[in-house]
């Protein structure tokens, strides 16, 4: 199997976006049923022609505080109780290692979106060889800093931001030497085609002199492939086996059959250039070109209250105290957090505190010298 900066230099490379798509009915389940449904669909992915399966990895202490809110794309569960149940379902030795290790023997890439620090430090137990961030953690400059120190490539997606968070974030992993990979996406679950901006890929890719791809959440195979056409990298699609299932993120999946018509379309443009003209001429997908540049629409923002991060004292810390990364934690939800947002991570190291501060207090600047 080749790894990834080969198979992105010699083909597009398609991720089976599994997400939390293993949790499936409102009740809870063992374990080991998490697993054995995590592993049908990754074989599933593997069958239907996907290069990668990538999931979403939580730690709840350094993600998700403990405040009532719902996030507007899913009404099934309070955020803190979503985050506290996956971190729950899914512990490293008895779900993430036989997960890895079951993709590895049939021979596709296991990765996953790790949620925070604490999950990406979970993760690199594993021996991942790269990482994605999701578009809510694009600020997240503490883990992203984390992921940066690994040396692995970084896929990061684009939705919910405007284009001078984009600039903020890859200027901090550039300082880094990471390698990025940008992935245009619309945070809109689902997202109508006519509201892609598939302009954005070139542009993205035209800005920021680095490898770009799409994250799609719309129903349907056209826009994708359209994007492969546009000259995208990378394409993510939510995989699951019915979107009527029970969770965040079936609804905006697509069914084995569905995703292996998607893998087959993309390798046809790969192997017949003509075949891009084709694509971008239909209807569905001019529709959905947009203008050129980095659009944040309001239907994108309304997750951005939830989603977003401040930072948080990790432990409780003495009055004059430096600080340091590992005592500052960035969580969810910015909107009823109080802290500084998590991109003032910077500014924040190696200052002291002029009082004392208990766990999950926020960090605000008033208090810092």
């Amino acid at each position: 199997m080749l790894s990834f900066p080969q198979q992105l230099n010699n083909k597009v490379f398609i991720i089976a976006e599994m997400g939390k798509n293993f949790i499936q009915t409102e009740e809870e389940c063992p374990v080991f049923e998490y697993l054995e449904n995590a592993k049908k669909l990754v074989r599933a992915a593997k069958d239907a022609g996907a290069d990668a399966v990538k999931f979403q990895t939580h730690n709840v202490e350094d993600e998700q505080l403990n405040i009532n809110v719902v996030s507007p794309h899913f009404r099934g569960s309070d955020r803190y109780s979503w985050v506290s149940r996956n971190t729950a379902a899914t512990p490293p030795e008895e779900f993430w290692r036989p997960l890895k290790t079951y993709c590895d023997e049939i021979g596709i890439t296991f990765f996953s979106t790790p949620m925070s620090r604490g999950a990406a430090q979970k993760l690199s137990q594993l021996g991942v060889e790269l990482w994605k961030v999701g578009s809510g953690d694009l600020l997240d400059f503490v883990m992203l800093d984390y992921l940066a120190s690994t040396k692995k490539p970084i896929i990061i997606s684009s939705g919910m931001s405007t284009e001078e968070e984009i600039d903020s974030a890859i200027d901090f992993l550039k300082r880094r030497n990471s390698e990025i990979i940008l992935l245009h996406c619309v945070s809109k679950y689902p997202c109508p085609p006519d509201e892609l901006y598939l302009k954005s890929i070139k542009y993205l890719a035209d800005r920021y002199h680095v490898p770009t791809g799409f994250s799609d959440h719309s129903i349907g195979i056209d826009s994708a492939l359209a994007a492969v056409a546009l000259g995208a990298r990378v394409i993510e699609k939510h995989f699951s086996f019915a979107r009527d299932l029970w969770g965040a993120d079936h609804k905006v999946s697509m069914t084995p059959e569905e995703f292996k018509t998607l893998t087959k379309g993309i390798r046809d443009i790969e192997n017949n250039p003509a075949k891009k003209e084709e694509y971008l001429a239909k209807e569905i997908v001019q529709k959905g070109m947009g203008k050129e540049g980095k659009v944040l629409q309001d239907g994108e923002a309304i997750f951005r209250p939830y989603f977003r991060k401040s930072l948080m004292a990790g432990q409780d810390i003495a009055a004059g105290v430096i600080l340091t990364a590992d005592m500052i934690y960035a969580m969810r939800p910015q909107k009823f957090a109080g802290g500084m947002p998590s991109e003032r991570y910077e500014y924040v190291i190696g200052k002291k505190l002029s009082k004392p501060f208990k766990k999950y207090d926020p960090i605000v600047e008033g208090l810092l010298i």
